[in-house]
């Protein structure tokens, strides 16, 4: 019993923590137990999906499927920066757009880290790539971002309406983003080189996991744009996968696989945040947000979920201010959403996803110069959602 509370990570012990102080709420009645049971109701189908997603995600990088495109992309490039950025910004996406933006940052970063050694890249620019693309490229469909699963709730759209809506929206940040990541980590000034190795092959283990695992993200993402309830797809998918590596390779089915903490995390701030609106969080974030459905009242929820995600992170910015958003003021919702989704790249706490994508870094020995990355982040952050908030009020 020790060792396993030894084990545990200063974050794990905030996430325990803050479901711990939800459940409190709870018994002392700052959050009254039925309000609680509707919130956690409404994440339980969210709750499912994240479970199973992120147990396909897992077994899919087992199954070598990111390793062998990273590669691929890699040597398409033929050692030309350029093309390798173009291709590495649209890998990025795409993962983010599909299999939602944890995925990106945990599961892509540690490929790109593995990738830079074999071409003799540096490892920067990649990781960037992925931690930035992973929060900017969340916007599009609701398996995206979980925010977005709540918001497409709240306003009542199709997973093919959502999309609809927010699709230019979403092309205008992962531009936005690219001209970022290409001024400030990746040109010649600043990476350093001309041109970089394009690696070998690399060769697969197992053909037919990674054949059923391929197919089974192929299915999951044909599934969810064919309108399939996301948490069904998904779990489908996960179930697909886990018998083949059940017939395959039974190592790696290990109970470490079910993202508990994201689960305890997630549990916990459905029950905080609520109690937090009735203690005057509410309060700060109605005046914050204001009450115009267009024009101001649209940038000011932005801006207000952009700074609040950096103060304490994105989802409980999200709920804050979705809390006290009227719900016919759609366009104002989905501007809190573009806020709390571009804007976390300033601070290391500003989404779990860039949490994640630093203990990788850690882990990789990557120094990430703390100092350009808030400055960077804050350019982007800015320049991001101003650009996203006025696409949105003059597609709405």
């Amino acid at each position: 019993m020790l060792i396993g509370l030894r084990r545990l990570s200063v974050l794990d012990w905030i996430r325990f923590g803050l479901l711990a102080a939800g459940l409190v709420f709870v018994a002392t009645g700052l959050l009254p137990a039925e309000s609680a049971g509707e919130s956690i109701g409404r994440i339980a189908p969210l709750l499912l999906f994240l479970g199973a997603v992120i147990v396909l995600a897992e077994l899919t990088k087992e199954a070598q499927v990111f390793d062998v495109i990273a590669t691929r992309i890699a040597i398409v490039g033929r050692g030309s920066y350029a093309a390798l950025f173009l291709l590495c910004t649209a890998f990025a996406s795409l993962v983010t757009i599909f299999l939602n933006l944890d995925t990106t940052a945990v599961l892509l970063t540690p490929v790109m880290l593995a990738l830079a050694p074999r071409a003799k890249i540096a490892p920067l620019p990649l990781v960037m790539t992925t931690v930035w693309l992973a929060n900017t490229a969340s916007l599009l469909l609701p398996v995206s971002n979980l925010t977005n699963l709540l918001a497409m709730n709240r306003v009542a759209l199709t997973t093919r309406e959502f999309a609809a809506r927010m699709g230019a929206s979403q092309v205008v940040a992962i531009a936005v983003t690219m001209a970022f990541l290409w001024a400030f980590y990746w040109r010649r000034g600043r990476r350093g080189e001309d041109r970089y190795v394009p690696p070998r092959p690399v060769p697969v283990a197992d053909r037919v996991l990674f054949g059923v695992a391929g197919v089974a993200c192929l299915l999951f993402v044909a599934a969810i744009l064919a309108g399939v309830e996301i948490g069904v797809a998904a779990l489908v998918a996960a179930v697909a996968v886990v018998a083949a590596f059940a017939w395959r390779d039974r190592t790696k089915l290990v109970w470490s696989l079910i993202p508990w903490r994201l689960l305890v995390f997630v549990t916990g701030l459905f029950l905080v945040v609520p109690a937090l609106g009735r203690l005057g969080l509410a309060d700060v974030m109605r005046t914050l947000v204001g009450v115009g459905g267009d024009g101001d009242g649209a940038y000011r929820a932005a801006v207000a979920g952009a700074a609040l995600s950096n103060v304490l992170n994105n989802l409980p910015a999200y709920v804050a201010g979705e809390q006290v958003i009227p719900a016919a003021n759609h366009t104002q919702l989905l501007s809190l959403l573009a806020g709390t989704n571009l804007g976390p790249v300033i601070t290391p706490w500003g989404s779990l996803a860039t949490l994640l994508w630093f203990e990788w870094c850690r882990r990789g020995e990557v120094r990430v110069p703390l100092g350009k990355f808030v400055a960077t982040g804050a350019g982007l952050a800015v320049t991001g959602v101003a650009a996203t908030v006025t696409v949105l009020i003059l597609t709405g």
